[in-house]
């Protein structure tokens, strides 16, 4: 099997021991995002709308480096901090995907890197 590095500076680069996406058997594995500004590297001051905003245009530019969009996304998990704060992302999250509806799994996480109110990651058949 063949794994080809997905790379792009218009995303946060890691922030430890792997990559921004893996392509492997004709599918993208994008590691979770955070609401972390490419251009400088920090954290977005910010609420859930924000966060989740920048967390979205992330995982983005992960897809785009792969050649996919959201309408190749076929499943996401989403870590939020705070279960409460789902209606004001899910809002954020349904404008984003557009038409797309991939499967997703979203769970309350004690502890997010950097101490982020949202992480999400996903996974897209690629071209």
């Amino acid at each position: 099997m063949s794994l080809k590095v997905v790379k792009t500076d218009k995303a946060p680069s890691a922030i430890g021991p792997y990559s921004q996406g893996i392509i492997a058997n004709g599918f993208l594995f994008a590691a979770g995002q955070i609401a972390i500004d490419p251009a400088t590297g920090q954290v977005i001051a910010g609420d859930i709308k924000a966060q989740t905003e920048r967390v979205l245009a992330n995982v983005s530019q992960v897809l785009a480096a792969a050649g996919a969009s959201w309408r190749d996304v076929v499943k996401t998990t989403v870590f939020l901090h705070d279960m409460n704060d789902f209606p004001v992302f899910n809002d954020s999250y349904a404008k984003a995907l557009g038409e797309a509806r991939p499967a997703r799994s979203t769970i309350q996480a004690a502890g997010l890197p950097r101490g982020v109110l949202v992480e999400v990651d996903a996974i897209a058949a690629v071209p």
